[in-house]
């Protein structure tokens, strides 16, 4: 006698094959319950205890946007040593040229450093005092991977070889609500974790609906989804997400993000899932304005690849110079939305490139880096922590920036000023990690 084809076997098939043709996964329907996941036992430990020891004491004032550069990008060409000559030494190609006050050339900072030119649409905010930067910074662990690298980015542990929680899933996990938004990647290490997050894809795909645009489509979905099971409920969530977030983002939709045919196979890699900078100002746009619409949103992330210079880089132009213009843009679309007293937008990679530029006019994997903080609470309009210029005998390995100042206390300082986490909230959200007295100036008291 043939089975009903109400039964739970047949249910579950039919949704295994919806699922299927609908090509869904967790980043597709933006389920934020979809997307806990089982962490180890020290990790839920770590959230617990960061949980007790701050309770309700979460900043409602203070929003966080951390933006990746994936494949490392070059902080030398960003933030130009124009003071040093050793710059012009180890860069007789690829070098921005000194300052002359012609668009071409370095646009000066102070007597040391200055920006690209296609960043100079960020003077004013250096100017104003609102962007900073820490030369030398990043991951004390010596890898030259972009894999192992990022992973020790967004787990917080240098040094770790295998995925754990993303240390912004981790900040995040004290509350009981959703607050950490990721725009862009499918699902980044940053934000794997057992706190909800919500995820929205990169460009114009986050203001289509897809099938679920089709109303006989989305009824017989919604049909196979309709019990009280946890399944179910998480499903319909997942829908009524995408749907409202495309809803929301179609008004301001406009030029998606493009990939460059230029890159590699090795390129591509290095970029780990994320789109291109042409596509980061619309993903910027896109993240402002559901961090606008809904108050409880307080962590963002942003990533972009394509910064894996190895050959023709450029200098005042070409394709880095593009990136930066692109980089540029987004941030400025960041601080038209995040600009409130304690709002912090913070630009990081997962290390540097060569302080030499290589056989083929580009640069290769390096150590140290320029971090850049933008915001009311940064103590802009200067750089901050040490800087040794860039002499053979100061240079890690004899070849790279080294790393004088640990990200994690970086983010530790945006943290405690921010977001009121006191030392041992630190210490549980990085483990390992290492008061940096010397970075006591770097956010406004």
């Amino acid at each position: 006698m043939p089975s009903s084809t109400n039964s739970p076997n047949n249910t579950a098939f039919n949704r295994r094959q919806v699922l299927q043709a609908l090509g869904a996964g967790t980043s597709f329907w933006a389920a934020p319950a979809l997307w806990a996941q089982t962490t180890s036992t020290p990790e839920k430990i770590a959230a617990q205890a960061i949980s007790q020891r701050l309770g309700s004491g979460f900043n409602e004032n203070g929003r966080l946007v951390v933006v990746f550069l994936r494949g490392a990008y070059d902080g030398l060409s960003a933030l130009v040593p124009h003071g040093d000559p050793n710059y012009y030494r180890l860069r007789p190609n690829i070098a921005i040229a000194a300052p002359d006050g012609t668009a071409q050339t370095t646009l000066a900072l102070d007597a040391q450093f200055g920006l690209h030119p296609a960043l100079a649409a960020l003077a004013p905010l250096w100017q104003q005092g609102v962007l900073g930067v820490i030369p030398a910074a990043g991951s004390p662990d010596p890898t030259r991977s972009h894999f192992d690298a990022q992973l020790h980015w967004e787990v917080g542990m240098p040094g770790q070889s295998s995925a754990g929680t993303g240390w912004l899933n981790r900040l995040a996990a004290p509350y009981s609500r959703t607050v950490a938004l990721g725009v862009g990647e499918a699902n980044p290490l940053i934000l794997a974790g057992p706190a909800p997050v919500q995820l929205v894809p990169k460009g114009l795909a986050a203001t289509r609906q897809g099938v679920l645009g089709d109303e006989r489509t989305r009824q017989a979905v919604m049909n196979l989804y309709g019990g009280d099971d946890a399944l179910s409920k998480a499903f319909r969530a997942g829908a009524d997400s995408r749907m409202q977030t495309a809803q929301t983002l179609s008004a301001g939709a406009s030029q998606g993000a493009m990939m460059n045919p230029m890159m590699n196979a090795e390129m591509v890699a290095a970029n780990n899932g994320a789109g291109s900078p042409q596509g980061l100002q619309l993903d910027a746009q896109h993240l402002g304005t559901l961090m606008r619409q809904n108050p409880l949103l307080r962590l963002g992330f942003l990533s972009a690849g394509g910064w894996d210079t190895h050959a023709n880089q450029g200098a005042a132009t070409g394709n880095l110079a593009q990136n930066l213009g692109n980089l540029s843009a987004a941030l400025l679309q960041l601080r038209r939305d995040f600009s409130q007293a304690n709002d912090v937008v913070m630009v990081c990679s997962e290390f540097g490139r060569t302080s030499a530029e290589n056989g083929t006019r580009g640069t290769d994997h390096g150590h140290g880096n320029a971090l850049w903080l933008m915001g009311d609470a940064v103590h802009g309009g200067r750089w901050h922590g040490q800087w040794h210029g860039l002499a053979a005998d100061r240079l890690h390995e004899g070849r790279d920036l080294p790393v004088h100042h640990d990200f994690r206390a970086v983010i530790a300082q945006v943290l405690q000023r921010t977001q009121g986490l006191d030392r041992p909230a630190l210490d549980r959200l990085f483990p390992g990690f290492g008061w940096d007295p010397s970075l006591n100036g770097l956010m406004r008291a």
